[in-house]
């Protein structure tokens, strides 16, 4: 067991850190919050095309990227994880794209701990995954599992290990599953310990192992090898980290504008807006979003999961003494274009008698990806609802104008941008209000 002083001191200095993880990724991030249903939703569909026989020979191309670019952009923490599962020829590694046997016994496992309600059934799979000695898939697969169970399962990579084997004095290898396994054990009862130190969670934890692990945070283990071995190669990893939280500064603010600015014309065109549950306490120009949008998400009578994800979307339009939604509007910046489009295309489906408008809000320099992932053949096929998108530069332009001129939400009928499933090109952009 940890030393509850020491444990304590080294996780006050990893919470008090702006610029760790804990901060930057863990606590208040709207996008980690979003990763969970959208992996989840990925995780049924790499189940359903192994069954279908639909899964294909390589990692380019499957629902498996999709899976792992959701996680991947969780770049904090993630950056790298999808390294594991590139199909490598020259190695026939990881085996589960041309072994038919392999293939199928990971389906199933997948498919068995989505399902798993407790901690043994998901130990019993992975030793059951892990009978089957397939070559090159180890416990990378333990970043899947834990955006399916965060409470039992954690992450893993190499800083992770890293930073455990000098926490806890242990000498664990990367590769093995048995590794994974005692490390787990190690941080639920940490966890356990210290309950009061982090989370329930167990990114909480596995983000100070990783911090500790990729020389973020010092301690007397690796203080020599930080300070004579490694001290540029820290030194660069900190400039590094630096930059990214100032880009991921710069990439919220212009997320909380466009929200600011839907809000606003929510409100202007008669309706009641409600942000994102995470974001009502940010601000835009000095206005916090909490002061234009209703507090909370109106009782909606849906499952409460369902209810749950719909209290994350970006921006919501309702109809004033009604709670029915007219517009949906999914802010995306830096994450995954494809994960915006399920979340609006899940809420048309589950509340088909409000006919929602749905809108993919995305900077102007990513418009040739949506129009690439609205036109992906596994959306066309499933028949949902399609979203149509606005730039970020039109909404920003013509946004006072809407206010000042518009009826009702068909003013954006003229400023939105639709593709054309056949394969014809978007409709030119709009012209001005």
């Amino acid at each position: 067991m940890l030393h509850q002083n020491r444990f304590l001191k080294i996780v006050d200095v990893y919470r008090s850190d702006p610029e760790s993880v804990y901060n930057t990724w863990f606590v208040n991030n709207t996008d980690r919050l979003k990763a969970f249903r959208s992996i989840r939703r990925g995780v049924e569909a790499v189940v359903a095309d192994i069954r279908g026989n639909r899964f294909g020979n390589d990692f380019r191309g499957t629902s498996l990227e999709f899976v792992l670019n959701c996680i991947t952009e969780q770049k904090q923490v993630f950056e790298g994880a999808a390294h594991a599962f590139y199909w490598k020829p020259k190695l026939r590694i990881p085996d589960i794209y041309e072994n038919e046997a392999n293939k199928q016994a990971f389906g199933q496992f997948l498919e068995n701990c989505m399902a798993a309600s407790r901690d043994e059934q998901i130990l019993r799979e992975i030793t059951r995954l892990s009978g089957f000695q397939i070559k090159g898939l180890g416990p990378a697969v333990a970043n899947i599992l834990y955006f399916l169970h965060p409470t039992v399962m954690p992450p893993f990579n190499t800083a992770m290990l890293n930073g455990f084997n000098l926490l806890f004095g242990a000498k664990n290898k990367l590769g093995s599953w048995e590794s994974y396994l005692d490390m787990r054990d190690h941080l639920i009862a940490a966890n356990e310990q210290f309950r009061s130190a982090l989370s329930k969670d167990l990114g909480a934890i596995s983000g100070l192992l990783f911090e500790i692990g990729a020389g973020r945070l010092v301690l007397e283990e690796n203080a020599e090898l930080v300070l004579d071995e490694e001290r540029k190669k820290l030194e660069t990893v900190r400039r590094r980290r630096h930059l990214a939280v100032e880009d991921d500064l710069a990439q919220n603010q212009v997320h909380t504008q466009m929200q600011y600015l839907l809000s606003r014309v929510g409100t202007s065109l008669g309706y009641e807006a409600v942000v994102a549950v995470n974001d009502r306490s940010r601000s835009f120009n000095g206005i916090q979003l909490s002061q234009l949008c209703l507090p909370c998400l109106p009782a909606l009578a849906l499952e409460p999961e369902v209810c749950n994800t719909i209290a994350l979307i970006d921006v919501l339009w309702l109809e004033k003494g009604t709670n029915r939604i007219i517009g949906a509007f999914e802010v995306e910046k830096s994450t995954s274009i494809y994960s915006g489009i399920l979340r609006l295309s899940d809420l048309a489906l589950a509340l088909p008698d409000h006919q929602t408008r749905l809108c993919l809000v995305v900077p102007d320099g990513r418009e040739k990806e949506v129009v690439a992932q609205l036109k992906r053949p596994s959306f066309i096929a499933t028949g949902r609802p399609q979203p149509s998108y606005l730039l970020f530069s039109d909404l920003a332009e013509h946004c006072d104008a809407i206010c000042k001129f518009g009826a009702d939400h068909r003013v954006l009928d003229r400023l939105v941008k639709r593709v054309d499933i056949a394969g014809r090109e978007p409709a030119p952009g709009a012209a001005s209000l």
